[in-house]
């Protein structure tokens, strides 16, 4: 996947380490970028009637007025820039967050979180749902202050042999293509002609090869352990600059009253993550 046009999404309250390694990633990948500031209304307070509609409709203005201003200061930043790009403001309810998210990122090759957005468990949350679940667009969500490396040296591609992590394979091709090291990583892996071949991994490292990819394939025991844990271990083990991964292999609904890999991954993880559904 060419990645021409990047959103990278800004919280209204803090943004100034998320546009800066922001400006490097599209520097870098020579991109289009969508700054998009986001401001999540609040819930009024429980009250009358009367003192409902002014305490919260002044808030609204409130915090409408704040969202132009840091806008502003945003497009001034990027006018100091030789980026080709484009700022946009959302003011949403918590409620509807995910689809005005998901709308803009129709329009986008990649959706860019960087560590204050993410720092925003709220935030966080509705951008990683909007976006997945609503958009045909995969995520990089850096948890670290300074700028996703562009052309990291080693990826981890967790693999399962499911839908999720092929598409996710497929859409991060251009960062494989330009590292050193891709680890195909299979946690506990059973060998099924049905599931992951007679020899777990060969058929996507195959696959990479055809695209010019030198993969190893890492066959990595739990111990017992949960999946995310291990992953992060083996992450840790081999270097790597990016966690390339598909998201929610069972139903949305089990992921939200249980975690799950996805959920666990996004919590704990210090290495960027690539996340495709």
């Amino acid at each position: 996947m060419s990645i021409k046009t990047v959103m990278c999404v800004l919280s209204v309250d803090r943004w100034d380490q998320d546009i800066k390694s922001g400006i490097e990633f599209c520097e870098t990948q020579g991109a289009h970028m969508t700054a998009l500031v986001i401001c999540m209304g609040g819930v009024p307070a429980i009250a009358t009637y009367e003192a409902i509609s002014t305490a919260w409709l002044d808030e609204q203005r409130r915090e409408i007025d704040r969202l132009r201003e840091e806008t502003k200061a945003v497009k001034e930043v990027l006018d100091r820039t030789e980026l080709s790009f484009d700022v946009q403001e959302i003011y949403t309810e918590f409620a509807w967050a995910e689809e005005d998210i998901a709308k803009h990122a129709l329009y986008a090759d990649l959706v860019l979180v960087g560590a204050q957005a993410a720092g925003n468990d709220d935030l966080q949350r509705r951008i990683v749902d909007g976006a997945l679940f609503e958009s045909p667009t995969p995520i990089l969500l850096n948890p670290r202050m300074q700028a996703v490396t562009s052309f990291p040296k080693s990826i981890l591609l967790a693999w399962d042999s499911s839908d999720e992590a092929a598409r996710a394979a497929r859409q991060s091709i251009e960062f494989l293509k330009s590292c050193d090291a891709v680890h195909v990583t299979l946690v506990d892996p059973v060998a099924r002609s049905y599931e992951n071949g007679e020899e777990p991994g060969a058929d996507i490292a195959l696959f990479l090869s055809r695209h010019g990819i030198r993969a190893e394939v890492d066959c990595v025991s739990s111990g017992g352990r949960r999946v995310d844990e291990t992953l992060r271990q083996h992450a840790t083990d081999v270097a790597a600059d990016l966690v390339v991964m598909g998201a929610y292999n069972h139903p949305r609904i089990q992921q939200r009253l249980f975690g799950g890999v996805t959920r666990s991954m996004l919590k704990d993880s210090r290495v960027p993550l690539f996340l495709s559904r």
